[in-house]
């Protein structure tokens, strides 16, 4: 399982997120939305602290509904 903490931290701060989904459940899974041309499917799970998580794939993030972050 992954915890959505980006591979290169330091770039992640500069460049906002190619997609954004609201979501209203703590769990997600994300494929890369292309048919074959995603990405393998991968669980991750948002840490209410934080409010959101990216796929380490392809960088989408999944915000929190009404998180406020």
């Amino acid at each position: 399982m992954t915890t959505g903490t980006p591979r290169y931290p330091s770039r992640q701060k500069d460049l906002a997120p190619p997609e954004v989904e609201t979501v209203r459940q703590l769990r997600v899974a994300c494929d890369g939305g292309e048919g074959a041309l995603g990405h393998p499917r991968v669980w991750m799970t948002i840490a209410p602290e934080i409010g959101h998580v990216d796929c380490g794939y392809c960088d989408k993030r999944f915000v929190l509904e009404g998180d406020g972050h």
